[in-house]
């Protein structure tokens, strides 16, 4: 019978010990490589165009795009965005904004019919389509229901929704916003009639903190407020004073209780945070130099996904080449907890 001595069975342990440890630790260090998020997502395809994106609650990112007139996805941690609900689908056009709701397991979608040189303007005038709000089924990407914009000449370009479930939409040509009240057949009408500026100034994106709605009009580069009232109606629309500027304000996400992330476009791109306090804003920038043209933002965790969509090349009178696009893709801004 062999007898082992105590000193001998410490020696024998510290190896399997140190092992065990360089083990773990190589267990949590691909753990934690596995969770990081990918720097970029690409979006597969040519001349995308997109104009925005949004992200659901399992970390899914979903893009719409203009040119295409398609819609993207990337699943959770993955670095690329492929097609995924098909142009045409119940009459899908161009895809402006897109807005995930976990809550009803819906991804609400802008289409427009949108000629980025203006070449159909003239039978426009006498035979507009509709700005349609479409709604599909948030995992499958079935088609659950669409919904055409109550004024003449509306565009449909971002979207948010409420807490009780009325969805809210930003008319840009019209500059109001139109909302859908829950179990509704038709959107309505909710705020406007000259509170957000002349015609022009491109009412555009849309976000809800508490019992407000926050609109910005890319053109005139504003912010403002309008109270959800009791009865759901519109309280009084007032301009947010900052303590600087926005330049070209585009896509706006809420973040937190009091605060917005904005995608400016203007001043060489860059991504803002304004918290509110009251009818006023203090904006911090929290990256800035994207000279492809900030359009929205989404978080996924504490990762902002920054959306450059090249739209300068869009709007121009002559095609630019495929060659001289850069890829399209969303930047990674880590910007923690709220």
């Amino acid at each position: 019978m062999k007898i082992h001595r105590p000193g001998e069975r410490r020696v024998f342990l510290a190896p399997i010990a140190l092992l065990a440890a360089v083990l773990l630790a190589a267990v949590l260090l691909g753990a934690a490589a596995q969770a990081a998020p990918p720097a970029h997502i690409l979006v597969r395809g040519a001349r995308i165009f997109p104009e925005s994106l949004t992200s659901a609650a399992d970390g899914t990112v979903i893009i719409g795009s203009i040119m295409q007139q398609a819609i993207f996805r990337a699943p959770p941690g993955t670095d690329q965005a492929g097609a995924w609900i098909a142009s045409g689908t119940a009459g899908l056009r161009n895809v402006f904004g897109v807005f995930a709701d976990d809550r009803s397991n819906t991804l609400w979608a802008c289409s427009n019919t949108f000629d980025p040189t203006g070449a159909r303007a003239w039978w426009r005038a006498w035979w507009p389509a509709p700005a349609t709000l479409y709604a599909f089924d948030l995992k499958t990407g079935a088609h659950k229901a669409h919904f055409d914009f109550p004024s003449r000449g509306g565009f449909c370009n971002d979207i948010a929704v409420a807490r009780d479930g009325t969805i809210y939409a930003t008319d840009t040509n019209n500059m109001q916003v139109v909302r859908l009240r829950k179990g509704a057949a038709e959107l309505e009408i909710w705020a406007g009639n000259g509170a957000f500026g002349p015609p022009g100034g491109l009412v555009d994106g849309i976000a809800i903190l508490g019992r407000r709605v926050l609109v910005g009009t890319l053109a005139s580069s504003k912010l403002f407020s309008v109270p959800i009232l009791s009865d759901g109606s519109a309280g009084r629309i007032v301009e947010v004073r900052l303590d600087r500027p926005l330049a070209r304000p585009d896509g706006i996400r809420s973040f937190g209780g009091d605060s917005l992330l904005i995608a400016e476009g203007g001043s060489g791109g860059r991504l803002s945070r304004v918290t509110l306090r009251g009818d006023s804003g203090t904006l911090t920038v929290l990256k800035a130099g994207f000279p492809d043209g900030p359009v929205s933002v989404t978080v996924v965790g504490t990762t902002a996904y920054l959306l450059e969509g090249q739209l300068g090349s869009l709007m121009r009178p002559t095609p630019v080449p495929d060659a001289m696009l850069r890829p399209f893709r969303a930047t990674a801004v880590e910007v923690g907890q709220p």
